[in-house]
């Protein structure tokens, strides 16, 4: 008997799920275990496997659509079933979303149209009374009437405190424009992108973390002159290059050996600090954010380190990663050194308490012996969970980081 198809979830956070590639073509059998389609979740591309024998009788969601957890993609059976039932329950299902879909979209252009227009209005207005700029745009965003305003500036000029004193029950009734979009220039065209599943996940989720975790923040500057030079003993040894990412991941996995409290997670009305150390680096991708993660790292060796996170960086940028992969690291560490960027704060990155961000390294002057010379200097800020770490316990593991990236050699202690 022939049966539907339907979406399942192929990651912890997957909601709805791209088809990226049909593996199986209509009329094609297949058995169990066989791979029917490539999907893109909401983190990466994984493999639909057959759960049991059929017949791929009819695709229902083409490559490079969406459909949501549970909802059909496809009709497998017997070669020369008759599935018009199952079709004619799917077109009614498919004129239904389409219908509410289309509404949802009148809607959306009517309201910018109106936004449009109440700007353009505004503008006109605007240049044949003498107001300054910041008091049209508080006009503008508070729907303010400004012919109705009387100006206390020079030659009666409307200015700002002109705006914010105006009675508020003159106001419009209607939606304030900032509740409905961003102040943009009228001369440009407004540009709407969907929002990625990827995207709204990620979103989701560290909103999650920022407001349900209260965020502290330590930040220190570290003298890289050694270990960049121990790097470059190493790389000139080596065939293959070791990169700095692989070096902080190692001396921060030995450092949070010794501070487990940094190396832990709020579990309920309970501390588990991991017996484990499992750190993900922050991996930037077209549409989003992606932390593959090495684990056991402080059980490995700096080439293994290397080798492996070279492989998951790959596999990252071509959106390969297993869910096993990128999911429950205890630490992380996100690097944006390489754009430039002086120092950040990031949010944690849950089930973890903690995640560190680095900068890039610049040379500057700094006093040394009550000498000015110039170095290699690093910042790096940790960002703690203030329900598990105290400032005093995450001050403490920053110091120490700091004297081992300064001294490298007190990794092996």
């Amino acid at each position: 008997m022939a049966e539907k198809l339907l979406m399942i979830a192929l990651s912890p956070t997957m909601e709805k799920g791209t088809i990226v590639k049909w593996v199986k073509k209509e009329n094609e059998s297949f058995t169990e275990g066989d791979v029917l389609c490539e999907v893109e979740t909401d983190k990466t591309t994984m493999e639909y496997e057959a759960t049991e024998e059929g017949t791929l009788l009819k695709i229902l969601v083409p490559e490079g659509e969406k459909a949501a957890v549970g909802d059909p993609i496809a009709i497998f059976g017997e070669p020369g079933e008759d599935i018009s039932s199952l079709l004619n329950e799917n077109i009614e299902k498919v004129k239904s979303e389409e219908i509410k879909s289309e509404t949802t979209e009148r809607k959306t252009v009517r309201e910018i149209e109106n936004i449009k227009a109440k700007e353009a209005k505004f503008e006109s207005i605007s240049d044949r009374i003498k107001i300054s700029p910041l008091a049209k745009k508080i006009a503008l965003m508070k729907n303010i009437d400004i012919t109705r305003i009387k100006g206390t500036g020079p030659g009666g000029r409307i200015i700002k405190r002109d705006v914010e004193g105006y009675s508020t029950a003159t106001v419009s009734q209607a939606t304030m424009l900032q509740d409905k979009l961003i102040y943009v220039e009228t001369s440009d065209e407004d540009r709407i992108i969907p929002l990625s599943d990827k995207r709204r996940i990620i979103g989701e989720r560290l909103s999650q973390s920022k407001y349900t975790s209260p965020h502290f923040y330590l930040t220190l500057s570290v003298n890289m002159e050694n270990i960049m030079e121990n790097r470059k003993t190493i790389n000139n040894r080596l065939n293959e290059k070791i990169s700095m990412n692989t070096f902080l991941i190692k001396i921060i996995a030995n450092t949070l050996r010794k501070h487990r409290r940094i190396n832990s997670t709020l579990l309920n009305d309970k501390i588990i600090e991991f017996g484990r150390i499992d750190i993900a680096l922050a991996v930037a991708q077209e549409n989003g954010l992606i932390t593959p993660i090495v684990r056991n790292v402080d059980k490995k060796g700096i080439l293994q380190i290397e080798n492996e996170l070279r492989e998951l960086i790959e596999k990252a940028k071509n959106n390969k990663l297993e869910p096993e992969e990128y999911t429950n690291a205890t630490f992380t560490i996100s690097n944006l050194g390489s754009f430039g960027v002086d120092e950040f704060t990031a949010i944690i990155n849950p089930p973890a308490s903690a995640i560190l961000a680095i900068g890039m390294i610049k040379k500057i002057p700094i006093v040394e012996n009550d000498e000015i010379i110039i170095k290699p200097m690093m910042k790096m800020t940790l960002s703690s969970d203030h329900r598990v770490i105290d400032g005093a316990v995450a001050a403490i593991f920053m110091k120490d980081l700091k004297e081992t990236l300064e001294n490298p050699i007190l990794a092996i202690l």
